[in-house]
């Protein structure tokens, strides 16, 4: 009697273990997991306030070890191994079987991005709330995913110490040159040294050095109301006295508030001061890569696909731009404004924390347009919401080449940038942009 009553007791083990086991169901990744997971990394950074070129950083190495995990799996698509020289192939997983790709990309992009910013917890606090539900789901694949992705997120980590960021660190300020006037000096109302002097020796992901594509000098400076020089000075201050004569509601003003992506605008309030924070220029591109992904209903592998390959152009495009911007060394328009015409003149945006030429939001508009456009075509309309959270309207734009063109004109229109850095960085750019989509062969 008593060993039926074993028998039936295992019996019953038996069943309630299958039907476990039955029960797990397949962890199924959307585009939409990948999109909140840059969406959270994103407000992270702006919670932080990284720099733009810093930014740009911290975008493209959780996408491109997310990438890797996604190409090992799906043939349409070719690591990046060899072709960003540096980069080497990813380990190959003990028992692939079990892994399921999509989650350990996202699981390895949540991780990467965890170890590239400051407030953890907040990263923490979203990955585990998504882990609680996927190891519900399906414990083995979790598992698995989970161990193969904290192995790439260890090697991706390991390649990114190598880039230089740390040493710059702890390198010099920049030197001020103050009696040279053609050269930059800080500027109010914070008046913060000059922001990330050394960002030129960062290592690069496709472009040879920074200063492959070095474009020409800026106009001699010269306040000889005949150069070239006191010529564009002079364009700026007209320009803004012009469009602010009817208020901040003209075109132009508008058109210069919605590309500010200023991640720190000092604000001055009697003896208070305190920041307004937004998101940075590159992290105002990669919203408009979310946005073209929804809009061709684009699947999880070529969500990932496109934020990286516009990641790199980014990242690539800020190294160029702020090796040109402490080589030239320009001052900026308010400075010689306040100086020779009206003490009392302030450009409609705030003017950055850095030399002002090249443009560094022309360079990176050039190379993410210029790449966005080779992944989803030339006549590509969208609706730019990306600045919403921050009080903007949505602006429509036939083409990601024309949106371009605006976040560069942009500058102009807000003072802080002569027509040179505006036109010529745009097309240092398009130059690195070109680059990218030639060098860096991700589909078959």
């Amino acid at each position: 009697m008593k060993l039926k009553k074993v028998s039936v007791l295992l019996l019953s083990l038996g069943i309630c273990v299958t039907s476990c086991k039955d029960s797990a169901e397949p962890i199924i990744i959307t585009p939409n997991h990948f999109h909140a997971s840059v969406d959270k990394v994103i407000e992270v950074m702006v919670h932080d306030i990284f720099s733009p070129p810093v930014a740009s950083r911290i975008f493209a190495y959780p996408n491109i070890a997310a990438y890797e995990i996604m190409a090992q799996n799906d043939s349409t698509y070719q690591s990046l191994k060899g072709q960003i020289t540096h980069l080497k192939d990813i380990p190959k997983p003990d028992d692939s079987k079990t892994i399921n790709y999509p989650l350990a990309a996202l699981m390895t992009h949540i991780e990467v991005s965890k170890r590239l910013i400051f407030s953890e917890q907040r990263i923490e606090a979203f990955r585990d709330s998504l882990y609680h539900i996927w190891e519900t789901k399906n414990k083995t694949e979790f598992d698995a995913s989970k161990n193969y992705a904290l192995q790439i997120s260890n090697f991706i980590t390991d390649w990114l110490n190598g880039d230089n960021y740390n040493q710059t660190r702890t390198m010099n300020k920049f030197d001020l040159d103050p009696n040279n006037e053609a050269r930059w000096q800080p500027t109010p109302p914070a008046y913060m040294d000059g922001l990330e002097p050394h960002w030129g020796k960062i290592r690069p992901f496709v472009i040879d050095s920074a200063s492959q594509y070095r474009p020409v000098p800026p106009p001699p400076f010269s306040m000889d109301e005949d150069s070239n020089f006191y010529k564009e000075l002079k364009e700026v201050y007209d320009i803004s006295n012009k469009i602010t004569e009817d208020g901040d509601e003209s075109e132009e003003v508008l058109i210069a508030r919605f590309w500010d992506c200023n991640p720190y605008v000092s604000v001055t309030r009697g003896h208070l001061m305190f920041a307004v924070k937004k998101i940075t220029p590159g992290a105002h591109w990669i919203g408009i890569t979310k946005i073209a992904c929804k809009t061709e209903d684009a699947d999880f592998n070529r969500t990932v696909f496109a934020y990286t390959k516009t990641s790199i152009a980014i990242a690539d495009a800020f190294i160029s731009c702020w090796d040109e911007k402490y080589r030239s060394n320009l001052v900026r328009p308010e400075t010689l404004i306040n100086k020779y015409w009206d003490d009392d003149w302030k450009p409609i945006l705030q003017t950055p924390p850095f030399p002002e030429y090249t443009s560094g939001h022309s360079v990176v508009s050039g190379a993410a347009s210029t790449v966005l456009t080779a992944i989803f075509g030339d006549d590509f309309s969208f609706l730019d919401d990306t600045e919403t959270a921050y009080g903007l309207p949505i602006r429509p734009f036939p083409s990601f080449n024309v949106a371009a063109q605006e976040a560069a004109i942009s500058r102009m229109y807000g003072g802080i940038h002569y027509r040179a850095a505006v036109e010529v960085g745009i097309g240092q750019g398009i130059k690195i942009g070109d680059l990218v989509n030639a060098r860096l062969q991700m589909k078959n």
